[in-house]
């Protein structure tokens, strides 16, 4: 099969890239205005030196970690991610299928295209609900009161979209929800017929979780900058961190964190943790690598509260990378959605099979054979990194 031919997160990128058409592949794979943050996200991490221990028993390492409060096979969770149907027919059951496989936890995106009561009646396995504040918080409310019903463990606040990131390989393509056909693109979902003939007979696509009382697209495609401009609040403030948690009454993180001070506000105002993370590149440009922050974040809110690392994980070894600069836990969004597009749950399968023998395999040579070993010590800067 050639998905397990597939050796590393790249491979499994450039899969998708053949799969996919233009316009779709690049919503997945671009960032905001010059993509600079996007790129800083991966290349940070080649800025720390991994420092090995030897003549340690590695013969067994222990990788079970809590995350929201949920056991994980290994430091790591799926990251909510919107419009999955439109990578493959599967779309969020498939992603969620492979994470029960390998132990870990899944995420669940307001804009998702499964509703959240199907993900959990499918998926028995640690999970999280992303959620915003809309303009609308009686929908708010109503997302936490059927979260509780269907038995989600946590929620996940995103607060980095006061408005959309200018992302401009969108603009370009004209993407829009649904995708739709343009002179411009025309060609390229003619030429992935593997794509487009599912995309145009299969099930209609539409946000699952709000078109019972937002179904902005009922009149037809529209912009992501669009929907967002119209639905999400730019009052949004620490009072609506306070709410949702007195709501929610659970384990709850603010994810799009990136000071030390916001960490400590999170906290402050009922977050059991904070996911630090730029939105993958795709709101504000030129924002910090996620990696560099973890230090004085961890600094700020102390040993209790979960940090965890969202963005620029292609390698099992940024994992312990992040690990020994302080966090519990990464998230991947990218790297699962490339396995999707490229072969559905089998490809999901591939990259977390790809990345959990990376992580074991980082540990074992880093003379670690315990995560909660894991320290400071362990990782160093890079002094020659130009």
């Amino acid at each position: 099969m050639q998905i397990q031919r597939a050796n590393n997160v790249a491979d499994l990128r450039r899969m998708a890239s053949r799969r996919l058409p233009r316009p779709i592949f690049d919503y997945i794979d671009g960032g905001a205005d010059d993509e600079v943050s996007l790129r800083r996200n991966v290349s940070a991490f080649a800025r720390y030196e991994l420092v090995p221990d030897v003549l340690n028993d590695v013969s067994a390492i222990r990788t079970e970690t809590q995350i929201f409060g949920q056991t994980s096979r290994w430091p790591l969770m799926l990251s909510p991610t919107g419009l999955t149907r439109m990578f493959h027919g599967h779309a969020e059951l498939a992603v969620a299928r492979a994470a029960a496989k390998h132990g870990l936890l899944y995420s669940l995106s307001t804009m998702g295209t499964t509703r959240l009561e199907a993900l959990a009646q499918a998926f028995a396995g640690p999970k999280v609900f992303q959620i915003y504040i809309f303009k609308d918080r009686g929908l708010t409310a109503e997302f936490v009161a059927r979260c509780k019903e269907a038995g989600f463990h946590g929620l996940a606040l995103t607060v980095d979209t006061p408005v959309a990131g200018n992302r401009e390989r969108d603009r370009v393509s004209g993407f829009s929800l649904p995708a739709k056909l343009t002179p411009k693109s025309l060609l390229s979902f003619a030429l992935h017929p593997s794509w487009s003939l599912p995309a145009l007979t299969g099930s209609k696509f539409n946000l699952a979780n709000v078109s019972h009382k937002v179904d902005a697209l009922a009149s037809g495609p529209m912009s992501l900058f669009d929907y967002i401009g119209a639905q999400f609040d730019r009052s949004v403030g620490w009072r609506d961190v306070e709410w949702l948690a007195s709501q929610w009454n659970g384990p709850l993180a603010i994810k799009g964190v990136m000071t030390p001070e916001d960490a400590r506000r999170s906290i402050a105002s009922g977050a059991t943790g904070v996911i630090i993370s730029n939105h993958g590149g795709r709101q504000l440009d030129g924002a910090p690598a996620p990696i560099d922050q973890i230090d004085a974040v961890r600094a700020a809110v102390g040993d209790a509260p979960d940090v965890i690392c969202d963005g620029g994980i292609r390698r099992g070894s940024d994992v312990v990378k992040a690990l020994a600069l302080g966090a519990t836990a990464c998230s991947i969004g990218r790297p699962y959605l490339y396995g999707l597009a490229a072969a559905g749950e089998a490809g999901v399968d591939r990259v977390l099979t790809i990345l959990g023998d990376e992580f074991q395999r980082t540990m074992a040579l880093a003379g670690v054979n315990d995560i909660a070993a894991l320290s400071r010590r362990h990782v160093r800067h890079w002094e020659g990194w130009r």
